[in-house]
């Protein structure tokens, strides 16, 4: 099993995830981060740390957002490995919780 970033985290971004990886599995792109999903030890320490609550285990994930289990694999691949936390975009509260956000994802 695997964890996986889902649709809130879009134009949010925040980065607490990161600073408890153990593995570094976490990929950013422009305006949302993945985790690998070869990578990830399923430790569930991420899920908690995200203030969006973007992070699902690949069993639980909500209706609506199975497809990011595919795009989480397919952007790390192409997404550098992040390891250490930075600042969230200065809007990120104003995206927060907002529906239909996949339009904005950029890669």
């Amino acid at each position: 099993m695997t964890f996986v970033v889902t649709e809130n985290c879009i134009k949010c971004k925040y980065m607490d995830c990161v600073e408890v990886c153990p593995v570094d599995c976490f990929h950013e792109g422009p305006n949302m981060l993945v985790i690998d999903p070869d990578e990830c030890i399923d430790c569930t320490l991420c899920e908690p740390e995200c203030p969006a609550e973007a992070i699902f285990s690949e069993e639980e994930l909500p209706a609506g957002q199975q497809d990011f289990r595919k795009l989480n694999a397919e952007l790390a691949r192409q997404w550098p490995v992040i390891t250490e936390k930075k600042d969230a975009p200065d809007d990120a509260k104003e995206w927060d919780g907002r529906p239909g956000k996949l339009g904005y994802l950029e890669r």
